[in-house]
């Protein structure tokens, strides 16, 4: 399966289980179902893992993962930056990244968050692919955590992982001094709390 589509398919499958989740759920695994390959088989096997779980129940589950946990967070630039001045920056850069490519995302969502990257490297890979491969020791964090937190969410993340060129850190000790090279010491992220989600009503102790 193409890239784009593995990426699209991620994009769809990380979004928030609302109203639309079981038709979301159900075009996914049509688009997938015709297509082979390990990448194919972690995304369905996700789908397999949550169909038929009552969509209320699948919500209150993704705000308990990634809502409630510093450690798995779903905004890209906090992994290296943190809550600080120099996440404004990494904000508006990519900002600018999706205005140049034409490409607008909701205004009521970060543009650092997971399956808005996805879709634009999906919609756009030339500038996409690269974007996503600078995140990738702030994916493989997300990715050890949520394998920790036994989530199904981890195959989502695996698959998007395995898309991308490059060698990956074997380990979440190794990821996350790749996180940390980019910022001073003062700004590593995984510190403070990430932004209050619109899908929590409050922030619980990371696990």
């Amino acid at each position: 399966m193409s890239r784009p589509v593995v990426l699209q398919a991620a994009s769809l499958l990380l979004g928030y289980p609302d109203q639309d989740w079981p038709g979301r759920l159900s075009t996914v695994r049509a688009a997938l179902e015709s297509s082979s390959g390990d990448r194919t088989g972690l995304l369905l096997r996700f789908c397999g893992r949550v169909e038929g779980t009552d969509p209320l129940a699948l919500a209150a589950r993704y705000v308990a993962t990634f809502d409630r946990s510093r450690r798995r967070c779903l905004y890209l630039t906090y992994y290296t930056d943190g809550d600080t001045r120099r996440r404004g920056t990494a904000l508006a850069r990519l900002k600018a990244l999706y205005r140049e490519h034409g490409w607008q995302p909701a205004e009521d969502e970060l543009p650092d968050f997971l399956p808005l990257l996805l879709e634009f490297a999906a919609r756009v890979p030339e500038a996409g692919t690269p974007l996503l491969t600078g995140h990738r020791p702030a994916l493989e964090l997300l990715r050890f955590a949520l394998a920790a937190y036994r989530s199904p969410y981890e195959d989502v993340v695996e698959a998007v992982c395995r898309t991308l060129p490059g060698p990956r850190p074997p380990s979440r000790e190794a990821a996350l001094r790749l996180a940390r090279t980019g910022p001073p010491a003062e700004t590593v992220g995984l510190l403070p709390y990430p932004p209050r989600s619109p899908h929590a009503p409050h922030q619980e102790t990371s696990r």
